[in-house]
């Protein structure tokens, strides 16, 4: 710092948000919510039940339960687990499908792991033991 420089405004540049219609930018992990609506929805097809049934089955609305399935909200963890549980998966089991999406998007054609971000996300810090 210079002097006369006390007082000064430091701009620290803003993070980047993803493209609101455009989707996520090539090589980039989906959303949370995306994946949870992915695994959401596929479960609910896969058992023949529509949105109204596990509406109902969960004690959510059938548009809240559609909005989740398109990943256009972030349900808090006890709507994913009444949602979960009104298509018979628990809490684990859609965390373990959600990862296995990730996972299977990084994986190229030659079955090699294409390997972690090498930057830390923005706000994330390391704490030594």
């Amino acid at each position: 710092m210079k002097p006369g420089d006390e007082g000064a405004v430091v701009r620290f540049p803003s993070p980047t948000a993803r493209p609101p219609a455009d989707g996520p930018p090539p090589g980039s992990d989906p959303l949370w919510r995306e994946l949870v609506g992915q695994v959401l929805r596929s479960e609910r097809v896969e058992l023949g039940r529509t949105l109204q049934q596990v509406s109902e089955r969960a004690g959510v609305s059938a548009q809240y339960l559609s909005e989740v399935e398109r990943g256009r909200k972030d349900p808090s963890s006890e709507m994913l687990e009444s949602i979960c549980g009104a298509v018979g998966l628990g809490l684990a089991d859609l965390l373990a499908a959600a990862s296995a999406q990730i996972l299977s998007t990084r994986i190229g054609s030659t079955g090699a792991y294409l390997g972690a971000p090498t930057t830390r996300p923005f706000g994330v810090t390391s704490m030594a033991a």
